[in-house]
């Protein structure tokens, strides 16, 4: 995993651990699974919207709020990276 998603993970699971007041993710939190469900449905949307008709610079950001959302998204479910990188890595071989 990369450094900067690693630090995004660790930031979002200290935001579910100690919320804090104005954070966009601690809100995501409190909103619940189905809220961050919803995100994680419209931020993937917005990729295939933007991959279809907007370019590259807008896919890449779109694809930046997608993974955000989906690392909120193993937040709450208690779900690693790591995880998802041995999946992956098992799906390689």
């Amino acid at each position: 995993m990369s450094e900067i998603l690693a630090k995004l993970y660790a930031t979002i699971q200290d935001r579910q651990a100690n919320p804090r007041e104005g954070s966009y993710t601690t809100q995501l939190f409190n909103a619940g699974l189905d809220e961050i469900v919803k995100k994680v449905g419209e931020e993937a949307v917005e990729v295939v919207l933007a991959a279809a008709r907007q370019g590259t610079e807008r896919t890449v950001s779109e694809l930046a709020d997608l993974a955000y959302h989906a690392l909120v998204l193993m937040a709450q479910l208690g779900i690693t990276p790591d995880q998802v990188a041995a999946e992956l890595e098992r799906r390689h071989r």
